[in-house]
């Protein structure tokens, strides 16, 4: 089993649904939390542990507190991953003085206003590290299509299932495929003596390694293509598939590592890659997908499907079975995204389908002890 932790990005709002600023307030009374560079979102980092049931309390709590210091002010947690109802347009800073802030503010604006959810996985064997980075990445699409929940932007429907995903800057635009942490190394320090990043944190794409001194010393994974999972019975199933897949390929190297196993170049990856991962945030599971073995089309659910029976025997030996079977319910019913707008195909409001999300994310703290 891996240590597992995450980092967890949540919009605030009323409990009508439009987002209301308050993060520079929330961190100096709630230790917990982080303000990000807009005001209307703030983030929580959980402590790596390999037990789910931990994990599990590590997610709930901070979100309880926060949600109890919200209620004293008539504000709430706000379900979704872009600004939903809320101004889209307008930058509001958290912090008037921090440069980087600034550059992004400057760069990218509201692009980059959006709440997600970041699984890091802990492993410290560099070789096995850089594997594990070139599976997830070829199926970080199948992740991003189960935790879909931003169908909306600004009060209106995007016409997609991930608008985070579509409207977040990838940087650099392209990344490779990278071979060993050498490769990596020297990437890095190309694209800082370019300018393509502002530094060692400036590389946002749906997987990165990470560790305590970029790029340099790495010790974990992390996924950041998901969207926020509010349930987070599915944010652990979500997990326990990632992690899952990362034992099977250290158990076989040759059969899951893609630059091993596939018939595609390193840069074809990297496109099929890249364009899976567009592809699934516009259609989530009823995607067409390039499988990163052969390149022949998929449907995201067949191979979420086919995942899930690959891992099957070894979630058997290690009593994580129950641990997926959210992930049965999302193939079967849809996801966030999915069930959000069949509702408002039949007429139901995006404020009273956001007004639904915040009162199934209370009581889910609620019956959490």
């Amino acid at each position: 089993m891996l240590l597992k932790g995450f980092e967890v990005e949540l919009f605030t709002g009323t409990f009508a649904g439009v987002n209301v600023g308050v993060a520079s307030s929330v961190i100096e009374d709630l230790l917990d939390f982080e303000k990000e560079p807009d005001q209307r979102n703030l983030e929580y980092i959980t402590v790596p542990d390999k037990r789910y049931a931990v994990l599990k309390h590590s997610l709930l709590l901070p979100r309880k507190k926060l949600r109890k210091w919200l209620n004293c002010r008539k504000l709430t947690i706000l379900p979704g991953s872009t600004l939903s109802l809320g101004n889209a347009k307008t930058f509001e800073r958290s912090d008037l003085k921090n440069s980087y802030h600034s550059f992004i503010e400057k760069t990218y604006g509201t692009n980059v206003v959006t709440a997600s959810i970041h699984i890091n996985l802990g492993i410290e064997n560099l070789s096995l590290l850089f594997a594990a980075l070139r599976l997830v990445r070829t199926e970080a699409s199948l992740f991003l299509a189960l935790s879909a929940s931003s169908p909306f932007l600004g009060g209106t429907v995007t016409g997609v299932h991930s608008q985070r995903w579509i409207q977040f800057p990838k940087t650099p635009l392209h990344v490779p495929m990278f071979l060993d942490h050498g490769h990596y190394v020297s990437w890095v320090e190309e694209q800082l003596s370019q300018g393509n990043m502002q530094n060692e944190r400036h590389l946002w794409t749906s997987v990165r390694p990470n560790g305590p001194e970029r790029p340099h010393i790495l010790n974990r994974l992390e996924l950041r293509v998901c969207d926020l999972v509010g349930n987070v019975d599915l944010l652990l199933a979500i997990t326990a598939l990632l992690e899952l897949r990362i034992i099977n390929l250290k158990n076989n190297i040759k059969k899951y590592d893609p630059i091993e196993a596939s018939s595609k170049t390193q840069k074809e990856l990297a496109a099929l890659s890249d364009e899976n991962d567009l592809n699934a945030a516009k259609s989530s599971l009823d995607a067409n997908l390039s499988h990163w073995r052969n390149g022949e089309k998929i449907k995201c659910r067949d191979w979420i499907k086919e995942l899930l029976l690959d891992v099957t025997p070894l979630a058997k030996d290690l009593d994580m079975l129950e641990l997926l079977q959210p992930i049965e319910s999302v193939l079967r019913e849809g996801n966030q995204s999915m069930k959000w707008l069949d509702s408002y195909s039949q007429g139901v409001s995006i404020q009273s389908l956001l007004q639904e999300g915040i009162i199934a994310m209370e009581k889910e703290e609620a019956n959490f002890i």
